[in-house]
């Protein structure tokens, strides 16, 4: 079993507190443990205007770069965990836009979606984590 610690460039660097993704490689398959994405370039400013659907979308464009420093993409994700700060039922249209965006009708993943009252900054009012599994191909062993 190998484990890899990854920060990858072009997310903010927070690596004296987290990796920003662990995979574990065993058997052929690589699972891969995203930390929590939150709507901040790699400067830790808030994307766009700073409002909740910039916060989606940087999110889960961060996300997107954090799976690909493990050889995953969206196919490969079987679990998401979005924490919405004060969480209201019109939240829920910016994240199913989000979804809709980047999975395929019917091949969704499993996801909880947690209201909190804070996330790590009070400017962060997303945040959103994954769990994805790939085969390593016979050349990456």
């Amino acid at each position: 079993m190998r484990f890899l610690h990854l920060n990858p460039t072009g997310l903010p660097d927070w690596s004296a507190t987290f990796s920003q993704v662990v995979a574990v490689e065993h058997e052929g398959l690589r699972h891969v443990q995203v930390s929590g994405q939150v709507g901040v370039d790699e400067d830790k400013r808030l994307v766009g205007d700073g409002g909740f659907d910039a916060q989606v979308d940087g999110s889960f464009s961060n996300l997107e770069v954090a799976l690909a420093s493990a050889g995953a993409s969206w196919d490969n994700v079987v679990k998401l965990t979005v924490f919405v700060v004060n969480y209201q039922r019109p939240h829920s249209s910016s994240l199913t836009r989000a979804l809709a965006s980047r999975f395929e009708p019917g091949r969704l993943p499993a996801l909880s979606l947690v209201g909190v009252a804070a996330l790590a900054d009070p400017q962060f009012l997303v945040e959103v984590e994954a769990t994805a599994v790939v085969q390593i191909s016979s050349q990456e062993l």
